[in-house]
């Protein structure tokens, strides 16, 4: 049986119209790759946010409290700064703090302040020289005040975002007043190590040792160590412990312990 030929039959309806339906069909297809090749263009694509620029000023600043009752009532308190003025050039200019205070059952046992700064200038990419000057005063050392300038030369032994480490040595004065005592001044032979090791986005780890000699009587040295962990509680803050140990190989008198290890629980706010 043969499909009719008259014009409104179906055959010739559907022959009709299939070229336009084609022609159709390619116009959406071709605007759809259109359309998707304008919002994928990297040249239509929203460019990422710039870097932010390396900040110049750098710091941070903590304080904490420690309390204990029981057969003793303690309680110890410290603050502590670090500000680094850095323009990533070959100058670095630091300075940091730290003030102890403790007490005993009402008796005060631990009263302790120290400051450094030190300015680094980079002559090579590990290696710079360097100058700084160490302040202590350490009541139970029955040190009124210790002052000692030095300057030397010193190396990065690793330098990158997770981990740096650093080693120095140098030559300088060391001016020290003892309770009682005479003002004394002696040429002084320095060094220290630094580590800083980033153990996740929100843990660190430091640690750090120095050592500074008498050049007329070299055992006579004050070795300072710590060893600090920080974690992360919000982008600004961060919660430190750290265990710090001073030990004075000949203390003014025979009285005196050598050796003095503080724990330290903080705050750290950094900018």
């Amino acid at each position: 049986m043969a499909w009719p030929t008259e014009s409104g039959s179906r055959p010739q309806n559907i022959r009709r119209l299939a070229p336009l339906y084609s022609l159709r069909m390619s116009s959406l297809v071709a605007r759809f790759v259109l359309l998707t090749a304008l919002v994928y263009s990297p040249a239509f694509a929203q460019a990422p946010p710039p870097p932010e620029p390396p900040k110049v000023w750098t710091g941070s600043f903590n304080a904490g409290l420690a309390l204990t009752s029981g057969n003793s009532d303690t309680s110890t308190v410290n603050a502590g700064y670090e500000i680094i003025y850095d323009r990533q050039a070959r100058n670095r200019v630091k300075s940091d703090g730290l003030f102890l205070r403790g007490k005993t059952d009402g008796e005060l046992t631990t009263q302790r302040t120290v400051l450094n700064a030190r300015d680094e200038y980079r002559f090579h990419k590990r290696a710079f020289f360097f100058g700084q000057t160490q302040y202590l005063r350490d009541q139970f050392k029955e040190i009124q005040y210790l002052v000692a300038p030095t300057g030397g030369i010193g190396m990065h032994l690793a330098d990158s975002p997770q981990t740096k480490m650093s080693v120095d040595t140098g030559l300088g004065g060391v001016w020290e007043k003892n309770t009682d005592r005479e003002l004394e001044s002696s040429g002084a032979f320095s060094y220290s190590e630094k580590f800083v090791h980033q153990l996740t986005a929100t843990t660190t780890l430091t640690e750090s040792l120095s050592g500074l000699h008498r050049l007329d009587d070299f055992e006579n040295a004050l070795f300072q160590a710590g060893v600090g962990l920080g974690a992360g509680i919000t982008t600004h803050t961060q919660l430190k412990v750290e265990v710090l140990n001073i030990y004075k190989t000949r203390p003014p008198s025979p009285a005196i312990e050598k050796n003095d290890v503080a724990v330290i629980l903080a705050i750290v706010y950094k900018n």
